[in-house]
């Protein structure tokens, strides 16, 4: 297959050749900045520049295959545009829970190097197999490759992601000031690699074929991998592990990393399972936050609590616990409606949820404590991602089919669409960050919670743009190109006031001892909004699970206005839960390093509950 003559180069075409310029700029200077003597470049150690190439390529592959991963499903493995979506959730739910483990193994046992390297493997491992295509369609053997593909990178995302970013603090003193300078460099080699990945990606895989797309993936994770390996001299001894380490408790710890890829292989392909486990360990973990706020941090000890209302908050997690467990044992009391449209175990759980609610207000009310209500307002926080995130991650699912589908894309391939976010952020980014410090100055700058009501009135809008571009330019015509710009544009948007804010706010708020669950928490309840973008993706596919015009409008419309809904309402409580910050009394002793920084779609596993801001 010969190169096309420059004439006959269409949009997509062009695309691609900036892209290679542009990647051809940053691959020279990261050369340039190898090739020094000199244990610094551009006033931050080469171990930075090391980190931010070995991520770039990373990202690289990863918003790669993500860009295409919705048409992989619907095209070649012959799913409908609703299962397709529902898979899609699942996936994308387990690459924020398996972080969890690979920060822990890290910070414990392997070091933050070695757990990159594993990831980097394993994710090497799963890019180069989705790659293998078959012959396609749900009765080809192949897809259990497939399915295998997608937990190796499931897991190798949880033990890269959880430790890579982690490693940029330790290359700096507590008290240097580059330190947020360096996250910001960091975070933009992650969205340089998130765009150019999804260009070159998705221009191979939707034009030349699946295998390409795919291959160059796994071609840009072995060099993110090798960038690493070369490079550890740069690291000057950051991400070692904690202690000495014995060569058969670091297998046997690679075993735990292989045992998780065949649980999760299983669980991928069940996403019912997925959605009952995530309900049942979401109650657990924030009953636990619960119960550590409103009496723990109080009372010293459980014990030392008033007994019936914590015997009363303990009857509200089991009420809720019986939601999760009638749907394992497949009841018809789980899923058949009673009243509202809500199943008599839904009913049971929001009783449950209520006593809880009621006596942590009565504790509020009860006795005046701080560091309780600060939880109370991380808790706040954290209730709203699954909504949030359930909105944007559709980018990546029915988006994405809606623009193959719908759109006058000019010939471009649909999955190109998915660079805009990143690009967005890389403009944006710097502006959001400016202007925090311009209204910081004059006392106007907006409290983390109104800037969580501010996203959620950004991401309902983009919704409603959307729509009401399409039905103004008419449903039966394709939908002109600059409507997907306008709702990325307004996507991103909401995601610079929530993402980074929410992380910031996270490592803020928390209390020393339980910096970790916390973090673990917020990513925990992400991961439960990228199973609710699935869930609503699916609902675009309507009832045969093929997906209409008319109907993916009509769920944008209808979720656009709840998010509006909800952020009005945020909004409004927003006073409320910024006294319950108590920022007055706030010690200024662990803030997180690099709340300035560029932000991430998809920011799986940063962990910035390990890193300490300088005074």
């Amino acid at each position: 297959m010969g190169l096309k003559p420059v004439s006959a180069w269409a949009e997509g075409d062009w695309i691609v050749v900036i892209a290679l310029v542009i990647f051809g700029l940053f691959l020279a200077g990261g050369a340039a900045i190898a090739a020094k003597k000199e244990p610094e470049a551009l006033g931050h150690p080469k171990g930075l520049y090391m980190l931010f190439f070995a991520e770039m390529w990373e990202r690289f592959s990863y918003y790669g295959m993500r860009a295409i991963l919705i048409f992989y499903l619907t095209q070649h493995w012959l799913f409908s545009d609703g299962k397709s979506n529902l898979i899609y959730g699942a996936y994308t739910s387990l690459v924020y829970i398996t972080p969890v483990l690979g920060g822990y193994l890290a910070d414990r046992y392997l070091g933050q190097r070695k757990a990159v390297i594993f990831g980097g493997l394993l994710l090497a491992a799963g890019h180069s197999l989705m790659a293998v295509e078959g012959t396609g369609g749900q009765n080809d053997p192949t897809i259990n490759v497939f399915w295998l593909a997608l937990a190796f990178i499931i897991v190798g995302s949880g033990f890269l992601k959880a430790n890579i970013s982690v490693m940029v603090g330790q290359l700096y003193n507590l008290t240097d000031t580059r330190r947020d300078a360096a996250y910001t460099i960091f975070y933009m080699g992650i969205n340089v690699g998130a765009a150019l990945g999804t260009i070159l990606v998705a221009y191979l895989g939707q034009t030349i074929g699946w295998g390409y797309g795919f291959g160059l993936a796994g071609i840009g994770m072995l060099a993110g991998l090798i960038v690493f390996v070369l490079g550890k001299a740069s690291l000057r001894g950051a991400g070692e592990a904690p202690a000495p380490l014995t060569r058969s408790k670091e297998m046997m710890l690679y075993g735990v990393g292989l045992a998780s890829v065949a649980v999760i292989w299983a669980l991928v392909q069940y996403q019912d399972v997925i959605q009952t486990l995530l309900i049942f360990s979401g109650i657990l973990l924030l009953g636990y936050v619960a119960l550590q706020a409103t009496f723990e941090l109080t009372y010293g000890s459980l014990k030392a609590s008033p007994q019936g209302r914590l015997n009363a908050m303990l009857g509200g997690i089991a009420l809720m616990l019986i939601l999760p467990i009638t749907l394992a044992l497949g009841l018809s009391f789980a899923s058949a409606p009673l009243a509202f449209g809500l199943s008599g175990s839904a009913w049971i759980a929001l009783f449950g949820f209520l006593i809880i609610l009621a006596v942590m207000v009565l504790e509020k009310f009860t006795i005046e404590n701080h560091p309780r209500d600060r939880m109370f307002a991380i808790l706040f926080l954290i209730s709203l991602n699954p909504i949030f995130w359930g909105l944007f991650e559709q980018a990546g699912g029915s988006m994405n089919l809606f623009t193959n589908e719908f759109v006058d894309r000019g010939g471009v391939p649909a999955g190109i669409f998915q660079s805009i976010n990143p690009i967005y952020i890389i403009l944006l980014a710097p502006l959001f960050a400016a202007l925090w410090q311009f209204l910081g100055k004059r006392g106007l700058e907006p409290s983390a919670p109104a800037k969580f009501g501010l996203a959620l009135l950004q991401m309902g809008f983009a919704n409603l743009v959307l729509v009401w571009g399409a039905h103004a330019w008419g449903i039966e015509v394709m939908t002109p190109v600059i409507l997907v710009f306008a709702y990325y544009l307004f996507a991103t948007t909401a995601e610079l006031c929530l993402s980074p804010v929410g992380l910031s706010a996270m490592n803020r708020l928390a209390p020393k001892f339980l910096a970790s669950l916390i973090m673990g928490a917020w990513f925990y309840m992400t991961a439960v909004g990228n199973f609710v973008a699935g869930k609503i993706g699916e609902a675009t596919g309507g009832h045969d699970g093929k997906m209409t015009k008319d109907g993916l409008l009509d769920i944008y419309d209808l979720f656009g206005w709840i998010a509006i809904g909800v952020g009005v309402a945020v909004l409004l409580l927003s006073p409320i839960v910024r006294r319950w910050m108590h920022l007055d009394t706030l010690k200024d002793d662990k803030d997180l390093a690099g709340e300035a920084e560029l932000a991430e779609n998809q920011a799986a596993g940063m962990r910035p509950d390990l890193e300490t801001k300088p005074v």
